[in-house]
């Protein structure tokens, strides 16, 4: 039986939402959550209700989180707390995803009660190239290995992960690689472009995407919470979407762009703060990016109740997004756009 988790990040979106569904469970004793700051409030800022999880603020580059763990029992942790956007500096977004996991596990091995760890990866530690293979397994080793952001951490932390499971054998250690969540309440790079009335493409390519649902995630994590199975796992939706696709679903105008202009772009959006589009993101609009999630779907014997389409047409009719211009509209315009 699980009687007290620990899970971090809840500040953000989906952490938030796997403690709530934690709290929310009978069979729980009690749920621990830990973050820099304060979730927002459901009442004055919209906010997702926590039930009755605990909240604790904590840096998790610090010692604080090993006398939390010794003093609460913790028995399980799930690691939600790495940061994929926008951060005050480079530096300050590696320490806190890179030492403070680091901080975390060096806890986790101290303690005599934990005995389940799940930490939240992401897909894009296999990185984008075009000499990539079709579709990624967990044991597929990356062609062209992410050297910058967010992908670089998780690499990292996955290392650091590996050492945790080979000295604590007792512990149930999971690793789970999401692909890029999509939903009604995620807040994302991807769902800031997709939203912007006019998106610019590299000329010439057309990647293919694969999201995760929001619900599909927490569902995914809150299983892993309570189950143990040790080990490496894609999480992603069924099928794939070209990005001529989701354009079209989203009934927006594109504007195709030489690869270098597209990245200045990505420098001039990230800047003025429009979409924080990093290196490997730009990288994943020109290359693209599968993953296979049998292994998941067998270990759990599940399968997410979303394919990427369902994920993406979600977003959209969330957001009031899709059929917003007319087919012949956009058409009209890309056309125009691209000519000039």
């Amino acid at each position: 039986m699980t009687h007290t988790v620990l899970v971090t990040g809840v500040c953000r979106h989906i952490g938030a939402r796997v403690a709530g569904a934690l709290a929310a469970d009978p069979g729980i004793a009690r749920v621990i959550g830990v973050d820099t700051a304060p979730p927002p409030s459901p009442t004055r800022d919209g906010g997702l209700p926590l039930g009755r999880t605990e909240f604790v603020r904590i840096d998790l580059r610090t010692s604080d989180i090993a006398r939390v763990i010794a003093a609460e029992d913790v028995d399980t942790v799930v690691h939600m707390s790495l940061v994929s956007g926008p951060a005050k500096s480079r530096s300050a977004m590696m320490e806190h995803n890179v030492i403070g996991t680091m901080q975390l596990l060096a806890a986790c091995q101290r303690s005599a009660t934990v005995r389940r760890v799940v930490v939240r990866s992401t897909t894009a530690v296999y990185g984008s190239s075009p000499h990539a293979p079709a579709v990624f397994t967990e044991d597929t080793e990356p062609v062209d290995v992410p050297h910058t952001g967010y992908a670089k951490d998780a690499i990292e932390v996955e290392g650091y992960v590996r050492g945790f499971a080979r000295r604590r054998p007792d512990v149930a250690t999971s690793t789970l690689r999401f692909a890029n969540f999509m939903g009604p309440r995620v807040d994302s790079p991807l769902t800031r472009y997709f939203s912007q009335p006019v998106l610019p493409t590299v000329f010439g390519f057309d990647p293919r995407l694969q999201f995760v649902h929001e619900d599909d995630a927490v569902e995914v994590l809150c299983r892993m919470a309570l189950e143990d199975h040790p080990g490496v796992f894609n999480v992603a939706g069924d099928g794939v979407l070209l990005l001529s696709q989701c354009v079209r679903r989203a009934g927006r105008p594109t504007v195709p762009v030489p690869s270098p202009a597209f990245e200045a772009l990505g420098v001039f959006a990230r800047n003025t703060g429009v979409v924080d589009f990093s290196p490997e993101q730009l990288a994943l609009m020109s290359h693209g990016r599968a993953v296979d999630s049998s292994r998941l779907a067998a270990a759990l014997g599940w399968k997410p109740k979303f394919s990427t389409a369902a994920a993406f047409d979600d977003f959209l009719r969330s957001h009031g997004i899709a059929g917003r211009w007319p087919l012949a509209m956009v058409e009209w315009l890309s056309g125009l756009m691209t000519r000039r």
